[in-house]
């Protein structure tokens, strides 16, 4: 069973200092064994395509994450076939396989219900599939599969419902039906939780149970965690807290108006994340209720990567800086009190996430946060395992450097199998990873991964025999807009720095202008590890998301036609309502009191919506809730057969330029505005195109009490073009 939390730095369990509550994590550590010195990529997509397969995650072209895909072979965003996952291997040897949660390593544009579904984890390996196939999902209202088919959450958040609660349910159920029909067979079970990703959503009752605990900022948080870490003993005594970077806010930078949304946002993630731990504990619960505790290997992965800084300086809806539209604390403050105050953060209304100096806090000791792969933070997660039959319990961590693509062959090691030359006719690629089975048994083992890189967006390392020298790269994710002059950017200026981590292990101590010919070896290594990997150009996972966002996955047709009837279609492959010039034509046939969803892209954390209340036609555009534009016609619709046309037109020809909308009924003009701005990107990562209701999120508020609000007419047909 592999657990893996998502977007968690080590700076915030409980059980290595932190503090928020991770009882399960504790007793899988407590039951066996701790590596403070686990490495993943410092991205999602690369390290789950480095874990489940055993390669360097650009060797099989996971640079970036599937979404910004492009045409270089280290970021094209597909594993091959020469590359099976080891779930895929362990089905050929007899074991059952199943994987739940976040996906994220399927082509944005193979994600709908059509598929191809090649990719897609039910024909990558694993047998049963429950979950999301993108990198993110609202927690309320997520757009869901099972194996190759669209499935609604079994209940409303109204009625309780939240994704890391129906995924423990899920496995628990596939447990149950694995010991009722199959009791003998091994099984192999990946969950992956969307939890700690943004958007940070938890009921609650789960956020109140940290109010008040970091109300004197992340930079004293900081101290405090760094002290338990050491004092405990999972972090040496010699290992020294690093500085933040000037670039990053102190807490007494921050206003003290604003200071109680930035203690809220980290009470929400706090329940969020200790909320996902108790959903993993009930599956350790029922491993041993069934009878499998014993011969069961857990391992528990604390963080695909360092916490995330992607919420930059704290935001009320997160795709908003993804976007890269520029926004003030203040506008969010006010758009969170329209909303009801402080309590709306963590519910389906927000799609809130943390200031990035709790990110900061989360991945102590390190410099490093998500998304920076030159230093620890970004690429240094905690990793327990227990396995009661095989592996005594050791309070001692275990300091070998491991990389994520060493599970794998650890597996196998354990199994007595060999890596296959073919899978399924295919030759296979070699293995990257190192089995450390050995380090289980033997604490003082040697390690067997001795080099290794790290390289997103243009930040990168390398590690070789205790020493790393890391460049930073072109941009710090937690810094609002492109750093400027990225556009001419090239990694041959990049400073390098250079750590001697088995005496620094933080990288506190900069050694480049001591060591001058270790270093130069150390980038030689780098140029070299690189070539053998794909990784050229250097900063490739950039190429879509700086330099051509117009380039950004999506459909490759201009002209759709839908009938009433289509839902749940993927925002990468449904027109682009909301940053293209179209014209949406809805034949319909309106009831005696018309009223209902004619369409909704996007959900409650941004997106577009066509509606009818109280008979009159509404056209909402949601900026990321901090800004909405209405236009609502004066006129009502009357029953029967009408021709409604919705024309969106650039008034200045950019991405995020003000759109003209206007909308026509039977030939003739009921209503016209502007949108000042608009996403140049998308509105969200997993909501949809639905017609005739809104099945995710409600893009208004005008119906957010009323969703789904389906449409009480018929919608004879939908068709949609681009103007250009």
């Amino acid at each position: 069973m592999i657990i893996l939390i998502d977007d968690a730095g080590p700076g915030l369990p409980d059980t290595f200092g932190g503090e928020v509550r991770t009882d399960t994590l504790s007793r899988v550590l407590e039951g066996g064994i701790g590596f403070n010195r686990f490495h993943t990529t410092a991205m999602c997509s690369p390290t789950r395509a480095s874990l489940l397969s055993g390669r360097n995650h650009h060797r099989i072209g996971n640079g970036q994450i599937a979404e910004l895909a492009n045409d270089w072979d280290g970021y094209a965003g597909e594993i091959p076939k020469s590359s099976a996952l080891g779930a895929e291997v362990l089905k050929d040897y007899g074991y059952s396989t199943a994987a739940f949660g976040k996906w994220h390593n399927t082509p944005a544009i193979e994600t709908g219900v059509t598929g191809p579904f090649h990719n897609w984890p039910s024909e990558s390996g694993f047998e049963y599939f429950y979950g999301f196939l993108a990198g993110e999902a609202s927690q309320y209202e997520p757009n869901l599969v099972r194996n190759t088919t669209s499935v609604l959450p079994p209940k409303t958040a109204e009625e309780g419902y939240h994704l890391s609660e129906d995924l423990a349910d899920d496995a628990i159920h596939w447990l149950r039906n694995h010991k009722a029909l199959e009791p003998d067979k091994p099984f192999m079970m990946y969950w992956a939780t969307g939890c700690l990703h943004g958007p940070h959503h938890i009921m609650k009752e789960w956020a109140d149970k940290y109010a008040g605990k970091f109300d004197d900022g992340w930079d004293a948080y900081r101290e405090r965690v760094f002290a338990r870490a050491k004092a405990s003993g999972w972090i040496p005594e010699d290992a020294v807290l690093t500085e933040r970077d000037e670039r990053l806010a102190a807490w007494d930078d921050i206003p003290e108006d604003e200071k109680p949304f930035q203690r809220r946002l980290m009470e929400v993630a706090a329940g969020f994340a200790e909320h996902a731990d108790v959903q993993a504990g009930r599956l350790v619960d029922e491993l041993e209720s069934l009878g499998y505790g014993e011969n069961t290997l857990v391992f528990y992965i604390w963080g695909d990567n360092g916490s995330s800084g992607e919420g930059q300086n704290g935001t009320i809806s997160e795709l908003l800086a993804q976007n890269g539209i520029p926004s003030t604390i203040p506008q969010h403050i006010k758009a969170m009190n329209d909303m009801g105050g402080l309590d709306v953060l963590g519910t389906p209304k927000a799609d809130n996430q943390y200031h990035a100096g709790w990110a900061w806090a989360g991945s102590t000791p390190y410099k490093g946060m998500k998304l920076v792969a030159s230093h620890l933070g970004g690429t240094r997660n905690p990793m327990a395992i227990r396995w009661p039959a095989k592996v005594t319990p050791d309070a001692t961590p275990r300091s070998q450097f491991v990389h994520c693509t060493d599970i794998v062959p650890t597996l196998y090691d354990l199994l007595g199998i060999s890596h296959p030359r073919v899978v399924n006719g295919i030759p296979q690629d070699p293995i990257d990873g190192t089995s450390f089975a050995a380090i289980l048994a033997d604490p003082a083992a040697e390690s067997q991964h001795l080099t290794q890189y790290f390289e997103i967006m243009g930040s990168r390392a390398i590690y070789h025999d205790g020493w790393m020298a890391s460049a930073f790269g072109p941009r710090a994710p937690w810094v609002p807009g492109l750093p400027p002059g990225i556009a001419d950017w090239t990694p041959d200026h990049d400073t390098w720095e250079l750590y001697h981590l088995d005496e620094d292990w933080t990288q506190a101590k900069d050694l480049a202008g001591q060591e001058p010919e270790k270093l130069a070896q150390m980038k030689e290594l780098f140029a070299m590890e690189a070539a053998r990997n794909s990784v050229y150009p250097i900063g490739g996972g950039l190429w879509v998301p700086v330099y051509h966002p117009e380039l950004r996955i999506s459909t490759p047709y201009r002209e759709w036609n839908f009938t009433g009837d289509i839902i749940r279609m993927p925002e990468f492959i449904a027109p682009a309502l909301g940053n293209r010039a179209n014209k949406v034509t809805i034949k319909t046939t309106a009831a005696e009191k018309p009223e209902g969803v004619l369409y909704a892209l996007g959900g409650a954390g941004g997106g577009l919506t066509c509606f009818v209340d109280d008979g009159r036609i509404v056209y909402e555009y949601n900026l990321f809730i901090v800004q909405r534009t209405q236009i609502r016609s004066e006129r009502s619709l009357e029953p029967g057969s009408h021709t409604i046309v919705i024309e969106t037109s650039y008034l200045e020809a950019r991405p995020g330029g003000p759109l003209r909308i206007v909308i026509s009924v039977d030939g003739e003009e009921w209503a016209q505005g502007t949108v000042p701005i608009s996403a140049p990107l998308l509105f969200t990562a997993n909501d949809c195109l639905d017609i005739g209701r809104c099945l995710g999120g409600p893009v208004s508020l005008d119906y957010f009490d009323r969703a789904p609000f389906p449409y009480t007419g018929d919608i004879d047909s939908v068709h949609v073009i681009y103007s250009t």
